[in-house]
């Protein structure tokens, strides 16, 4: 079964940086398009930053500048490099694996930005 497992999130100030992970298992991550969505308290979940297989970037333009995704195709692991955060980063944070033939979620990891 695929599997996709977040790390790195946690209490960050506001302008602080996070990097998530998230680890593959059951896919093979270059071969998707990989995306990390959020979801904040009272809020629909909204697209941050996706890579598609073919190795094209797309960010939502809350983070655009801000944020950077990558992916190490040897570790079969995804990135998301967030710098200057903001409270309004807050959210609960998914990663996303997506193909012609499944969509794969992981269990969301917790980013608080204090003010």
């Amino acid at each position: 079964q695929v599997q996709l497992v977040e790390s790195g999130g946690g209490l960050v100030q506001a302008g602080g940086s996070l990097r998530l992970s998230c680890a593959a298992s059951g896919i093979i991550v270059s071969r998707y398009t990989m995306a990390w969505y959020r979801q904040a308290p009272g809020k629909q979940r909204e697209l941050v930053a996706r890579i598609t297989s073919g190795g094209s970037f797309d960010y939502a333009d809350s983070v655009k500048g801000r944020f950077t995704i990558s992916r190490d195709n040897a570790k079969n692991t995804m990135y998301l490099q967030m710098n200057s955060l903001k409270p309004e980063d807050t959210a609960v944070y998914y990663c996303n694996a997506d193909s012609f033939r499944t969509e794969s979620w992981g269990q969301g990891i917790q980013v608080t930005v204090s003010s």
